[in-house]
């Protein structure tokens, strides 16, 4: 996909209009949609209005291919000014759901899903975690069966975003039972009101307003054609989707470090203890420079790996990428959680109180070094892509 030329103009725009998107839209319904646990589906609608679900999509799609960097500088704003990680993983969970159909779906099945998604009328989403599973996918133990013309799905799946409303689930099945390893799996389109397909809803610790449901899938009949790509090639399919994932959560964790330490020095500079503004101790000042040092290292290397992400060359994105997006992808998230942890601190009492941007990043910092691959398993990953 041809990349078009960026420019600082370009990237100052998106930013200026994703924060009067949250100033308007997001902002004043924030706490009522964390206490519902959902948000509007005409939120959906709206960014799409901007152009933001298409971002990076074909435009025979109705999509706006778009670099990583511009895409970043959305998700960067996005998170830093609505500080909600589940107004992002619902709003844009079309982004793990949808690439593996654009990349190696059929022409009609991408016709058929991806248009609508890209317009707001449709949501994606993802689904290949298991009960019992968790990072380990070569093990799953859904499975789709051939009868005639079409599928039988049978198995469950958990801790699926967007999992209560979806239209469209991107699912991980097993075709070859005979082979239990990674090579049986393959990638199934399935409708979101296909008979036999049961969710219920799962309470969490934090991303309140986005939906998360467990999947149960009772000889669910899927039609044939709704196979993405060739049987037995579902495992390479999400391998490659989690390099996308896990570079998009290192710009949203930059981005609510960003968001921390924004509503901390605000707070330092009003809050006034022992006739000072807290700002004007030392000790306090002090921790705003250790999250800078985090926040300013995220984003170069962020800014660097996308680069390679844009440039077209193939070695640019062999298993040394690979292992800098695992090891990116842990920095961002630890750079997230020490700058809730101190944005917390500085806030004091109020920091603990529902309604405080810090507090609810605090929440959601574990479901962000968990989610796309624990920290355990990031280090592992690069450490055998960079062969030791």
């Amino acid at each position: 996909m041809t990349q078009p030329t960026l420019s600082a103009e370009d990237i100052a725009q998106v930013e200026d209009a994703a924060r009067r998107f949250v100033k308007t839209e997001v902002a004043p319904h924030l706490g009522e949609w964390e206490e519902a646990g959902t948000f509007p589906r005409a939120l959906y609608q709206r960014a799409a209005d901007m152009g933001w679900l298409a971002l990076g999509y074909p435009e025979e799609l109705g999509g706006s291919p778009a670099p990583w960097a511009l895409r970043n500088a959305l998700t960067i704003a996005l998170a830093r000014s609505a500080g909600s990680g589940g107004l992002m993983a619902s709003l844009f969970s079309h982004n793990i759901g949808l690439p593996p159909v654009v990349r190696h779906g059929s022409v009609e099945l991408q016709r058929e899903v991806v248009p609508d998604v890209l317009a707001g009328k449709k949501i994606a989403a993802l689904a290949i975690t298991e009960p019992g599973g968790g990072t380990d996918v070569s093990a799953l133990r859904t499975t789709a069966r051939l009868d005639g013309g079409d599928y039988v799905v049978d198995g469950e799946k958990v801790f699926i975003t967007s999992g209560m409303r979806a239209d469209w689930f991107t699912v991980a099945v097993r075709t070859d039972p005979g082979n239990k390893g990674p090579m049986g799996i393959s990638m199934l389109m399935v409708p979101g009101d296909a008979s036999g397909l049961s969710r219920s809803p799962l309470k969490k610790m934090g991303w309140l307003c986005s939906d998360t449901a467990q999947l149960r899938f009772d000889g669910v009949r899927v039609p044939a054609r709704y196979l993405v790509g060739e049987e037995g090639a579902g495992f390479k399919m999400i391998l490659t989707n989690f390099n996308g994932e896990r570079l998009s959560m290192a710009a949203m964790a930059l981005g609510f470090a960003q968001c921390c330490y924004d509503e901390a020095l605000s707070w330092a500079r009003q809050r006034k203890t022992f006739g000072s503004a807290i700002i004007d101790h030392q000790v306090v000042r002090h921790k705003f420079m250790d999250m800078l040092m985090r926040i300013e290292s995220t984003r170069a290397w962020l800014n660097a790996v996308s680069a390679r992400a844009d440039s077209g060359n193939k070695a640019d994105k062999g298993a040394e990428w690979v292992a800098q997006v695992c090891l990116l992808k842990n920095h961002a998230t630890q750079t997230m959680q020490f700058c809730a942890d101190q944005g917390v601190q500085i806030l004091g009492g109020m920091g603990y109180m529902r309604g405080t941007a810090c507090e609810r990043i605090y929440r959601e910092v574990k479901v962000m070094m968990i989610g796309g691959g624990t920290e355990e398993i990031m280090k592992e990953l690069a450490s055998r892509q960079l062969g030791l």
